[in-house]
């Protein structure tokens, strides 16, 4: 057995090459989550689930609970499935008794079970003897989150294996908005799939009308007006994202923003000012490049150091770090104004 990526694991589940355990852990749940669903509605039918197939819960059992499963037999079939879901609340895992007991299953285990352990938000310390023991039996996957890089890659193998095309501008949208929070960009491009025929394009007036994004009045419309300096625009959008939406955007938009004017910085210290450079520089899209030129035109380096300083100081106020409470409203009406003189 080995470590491995989740594509890998993934790869080798779909040629029917299974190991008897897999310990699925990492920030990254969606991949997580993906191998497990594999395991829970692949490997068995649906009638020989009934008594073949065991899901556990980390809150409510223990790891003999799911050895003492795991050591049971199939009921009619070659193999059972033991799948042990949020196994990072397992008490007995964060035990040496509950570690050795999993390891010494793991060096002799049931050759007729498929034992699955779905351990979210951190790792195993690589110093455990029990993560040693992963790495030499079982399959042991690592899921990492994506840099920011990686996310349009992401997004289109995912439209692409859904039978449909994505455009950039959609795809930089999407990682704008959502950001690397790969289960909901699932879900969102899931939603977007079904109003489409089978090779249809997602432009970004879908992604607008699908995911939410008022063509008009958004986040990204706001950062384009900044980038010109288009007072009026900017002000017209703030006051419209202030006035219809329900769920706080302060921060988030902060975020946005923040890492905008991060990149015009770069851009402005970059030696080399090429399209491909730039784009590997500031890690976005060449199609794209274009807009941070044209921005960093409009602000020097010692506005966007400013800027940046606004930004920090608006997300600090938001958060009441030193600062009296002030409302939402408020803040980003200031804050806008303060990046635009």
């Amino acid at each position: 057995m080995a470590t491995m990526t989740p594509q890998q694991a993934l790869d080798l589940l779909k040629k029917q090459q299974y190991a008897p355990v897999y310990f699925l852990q990492g920030e990254e749940v969606y991949y997580i989550d993906l191998i497990i669903d594999y395991l829970e509605n692949n490997l068995l039918e649906e009638s020989e689930k009934i008594f073949n197939l065991t899901i556990l819960y980390g809150k409510e059992q223990s790891i003999a609970q799911a050895i003492s499963q795991s050591k049971q037999y199939p009921v009619g079939v070659e193999r059972q499935v033991v799948i042990v879901k949020e196994a990072q609340d397992l008490q007995d895992l964060n035990r040496d008794a509950g570690q050795t007991l999993l390891a010494n299953y793991i060096k002799m285990p049931n050759p007729t079970t498929i034992l699955a352990f779905g351990y979210k938000h951190k790792t195993l310390s690589t110093k455990t003897t029990l993560s040693k023991v992963l790495a030499e039996h079982a399959v042991l996957v690592n899921a990492k989150r994506l840099y920011d890089n990686q996310l349009p890659a992401w997004i289109s193998n995912y439209v692409t294996e859904k039978g449909l095309h994505i455009a950039e501008k959609a795809i930089f949208m999407l990682q704008e908005f959502i950001g690397s929070d790969l289960v909901r960009l699932a879900k969102e491009l899931d939603k977007v799939a079904l109003n489409l025929q089978p090779g249809g394009k997602i432009t970004d007036n879908i992604i607008q009308e699908y995911v939410g994004i008022s063509k008009q009045f958004n986040a990204f419309e706001l950062q384009s007006a900044i980038a010109t300096r288009d007072v009026y625009k900017a002000n017209q959008i703030i006051f419209h994202l202030i006035g219809n939406n329900k769920s706080q955007i302060a921060i988030p938009l902060i975020g946005l923003l923040f890492t905008f004017f991060s990149k015009i910085l770069l851009l402005h210290q970059a030696r080399d000012k090429s399209s491909q450079a730039l784009s590997q520089a500031l890690q976005i899209n060449a199609y794209f490049v274009p807009q941070y030129i044209a921005a960093a035109k409009q602000y020097s380096i010692s506005k966007i150091v400013e800027n940046i300083n606004h930004l920090q100081e608006a997300d600090m106020q938001l958060k009441g770090v030193a600062y009296a409470f002030v409302g939402e409203e408020e803040i980003l009406k200031e804050l806008v104004f303060k990046l635009l003189h």
